[in-house]
């Protein structure tokens, strides 16, 4: 697909920025991951934090601008999403979800620990669906903002079905969040089936691990709305 093969192996290599490549907001306390960093991994993250939006940001603006949202105002963009950022990491306190900054994007790394699947499902567990109600809140209170969703799998099955099923897992995150007053709008999904694993498939504990969904956050800017006459 036309996403995926803008990443070379973006799970894994987010996974090291969020540990070893993060500088800290001064003034916030916040810490984010550096440009610099991302650089020296050869872009390995770049489908996920720097390449385009799924299914393309103008048809993506038109549907948030006829929903009836707006836009976050230029200079106010890099405090909107400090904020954003701040609320998510509440949200998520002591589950092993990463809150993930690359400039004014945020990146939720959820593996299958927090976003957990049974084998061959897409439904949303409950244990799940009270970190996704936490989620939902913060993303509902910042609507000014796009969402993509990715969904992965473990690697039993073929490439086919498996790209299916971590669709339909994306899916099944975009209709909760949804349901809980996230604008329709706002969202896109993409399956990238078992082609990026954050842990090895060779042990139960891994494929665990590799069920799982990641939630990037863009905000929508001044230009993209005048882009498309809003």
């Amino acid at each position: 697909m036309r996403v995926r093969s803008a990443i070379l192996a973006g799970t894994a290599a987010i996974s090291l920025l969020g540990t070893t490549a993060c500088v800290t907001n001064p003034e916030t306390g916040n810490q984010r991951v550096s440009r610099a960093a991302i650089g020296g991994v050869a872009g390995a993250v770049g489908g996920y934090l720097l390449g385009d939006l799924l299914g393309g940001r103008n048809d993506r603006t038109e549907r948030i601008v006829g929903a009836g949202l707006g836009a976050v105002a230029g200079v106010a963009i890099g405090t909107y999403m400090d904020r954003q950022q701040r609320d998510l990491e509440r949200a998520t306190a002591g589950t092993d979800t990463e809150v993930i900054r690359d400039g004014d994007n945020l990146y939720l790394q959820m593996p299958g620990s927090v976003a957990e699947f049974d084998v061959d499902s897409s439904s949303i567990r409950p244990q799940f669906r009270e970190t996704l109600n936490d989620i939902a809140q913060t993303l509902s209170s910042y609507p000014e903002t796009y969402i993509d969703i990715y969904g992965h799998t473990d690697s039993d099955g073929s490439d086919a079905y498996n790209l299916s099923l971590s669709q339909r897992r994306a899916s099944s995150v975009s209709d909760y969040l949804v349901s809980r007053n996230v604008q329709r709008a706002r969202i896109a999904t993409e399956g990238f089936g078992e082609s990026q694993p954050i842990a090895s498939n060779a042990t139960a504990e891994g494929k665990q691990q590799n069920r799982r969904v990641e939630i990037r956050i863009v905000p929508i800017t001044q230009q993209d709305v005048n882009a498309v006459g809003g």
